[in-house]
């Protein structure tokens, strides 16, 4: 594995030259690649651990939230199931080769897309070391080298992770340094890797808006941006009021300092006077701070609740706090969520198949629900393995970004000493 010592240019160069071999492994080589590294997250698990430790005693001592523990924190649960999302991403099919599209041209000529590996991704994020491991699996599945660059809030973990994954990997046949670390910089070392052009094909950041901007200043790289989630719950006048309950406290409270956890509850007018007092009062009871809109206030007055403003409502907490709003329609919900929300995962919870319509069609996310919780927003819920993020851009990826966002295509065309006239 290449080590901080090398400067980033090196690091990434080095990831290119082992890219081109990467690119043309066969399926076989690459699973058998990723279940030595399953297999060695396993066997080296107190390694893994007590690294972590390391990391979490610093993260307190310096103060970091209890939502950003949550997401540093690794147990013999947690990497149990990294290990065996990397054996999901190693069952998965091959995305690399793919024929998507295929035709004999009038002039004889053949011609197949397919999907290719984009060559060299760098992952840039913050205190998930789960992410290492994650990431690491799609792009190797996915035949592309990999740059990571983790925060130092998880220094220690990452370290020993990569290191763990990039000697699993070569005894297997990937070649030397496809998965590379560049470990603990400052912003200058970000700006050196966002600005590889030309040897980095793409730049992954996962992270809040300060690491988002950070990049969008200096970035000559492409970047697919695994933004953050302002996520919001509607509940319509046609709801099931048990069931919407349920999605609410579900969304908000199951693990709020994630980017698929519900920040904003909406009620419909006509069902709010029954249905806030008693989500209300759930929420609460499991922890949640309240700011609500005046009707919301009104109708729960006995809960502290403090004044929503503007900047509530744009907010992702990450924490157990929620916003909450009494609309008049589900128009009005959705010009809600389209001036407030990420473009993440929306959700209603309705009766009515034309509202739920008119929210499918209405709402701009990249992932939208009917009568579920925005906690399914994953790679693993769908079907993918894992994922290195949520996309909430339109172009090339949107949603979660797995195997065949990691591709790009190319013509191949075949022909029998064709010339054009």
């Amino acid at each position: 594995m290449a080590v901080a010592a090398a400067s980033v240019a090196e690091i990434c160069a080095g990831a290119k030259r082992a890219s081109r071999e990467l690119g043309m492994l066969g399926s076989a080589v690459k699973d058998r690649a990723l279940q030595r590294v399953a297999l060695a997250l396993q066997e080296r698990s107190e390694e893994i651990l007590h690294a972590n430790r390391e990391d979490l005693q610093a993260g307190r001592e310096a103060g970091l939230s209890d939502a950003l523990i949550d997401r540093l924190t690794l147990d013999r649960r947690r990497l149990e199931a990294i290990a065996d999302g990397v054996r999901r991403v190693a069952a998965l099919p091959d995305p690399v080769g793919e024929v998507i599209d295929g035709f004999r041209a009038p002039n004889g000529l053949d011609v197949r897309k397919v999907r290719v590996p984009l060559g060299v991704v760098a992952v840039v994020y913050e205190a998930r070391p789960n992410v290492t491991i994650d990431a690491a699996a799609l792009c190797l599945k996915s035949g592309n080298a990999i740059v990571l660059r983790g925060s130092s809030a998880a220094m220690h973990s990452n370290a020993v992770l990569a290191r763990v994954a990039a000697e699993a990997a070569t005894q297997e046949g990937i070649p030397e340094g496809a998965l590379s670390l560049v470990a603990g910089g400052g912003r200058e070392e970000l700006a050196e890797l966002a600005t590889q052009s030309g040897v980095v094909d793409l730049i992954i950041p996962r992270g809040g808006e300060g690491l988002k901007q950070a990049l969008r200043g200096v970035a000559t790289v492409p970047v697919i941006y695994a933004a953050s989630g302002n996520c919001h719950v509607y509940v319509d006048a046609s709801a099931d009021l048990g069931s919407a309950q349920e999605i609410v406290v579900n969304a908000k409270v199951q693990r709020p300092g994630v980017c698929n956890a519900a920040e904003t509850l909406l009620v419909h007018e006509q069902v709010a006077p029954s249905f806030l007092p008693r989500v209300l009062h759930a929420l609460h009871d499991a922890g949640v701070k309240l700011h609500g809109d005046a009707r919301a206030r009104e109708l729960v007055a006995d809960l502290p609740m403090r004044a929503a403003t503007d900047e509530d409502w744009a907010t992702e907490y990450l924490a157990l706090e929620l916003a909450v709003g009494v609309v008049s329609s589900v128009d009005q919900a959705i010009t809600h969520i389209n001036r407030f929300g990420s473009g993440h995962s929306e959700a209603i919870v309705t009766s009515d198949t034309t509202s739920a319509r008119r929210f499918q069609l209405a709402v701009d996310a990249a992932c939208v629900y009917v009568n579920a919780s925005t906690r399914f927003t994953d790679g693993a819920e769908f079907g993918m393995g894992a994922e290195i993020g949520i996309s909430t851009q339109k172009l090339h990826a949107r949603g979660p970004i797995g195997l065949r966002e990691l591709c790009t295509t190319k013509y191949l065309v075949e022909g029998s000493g064709h010339v054009r006239l």
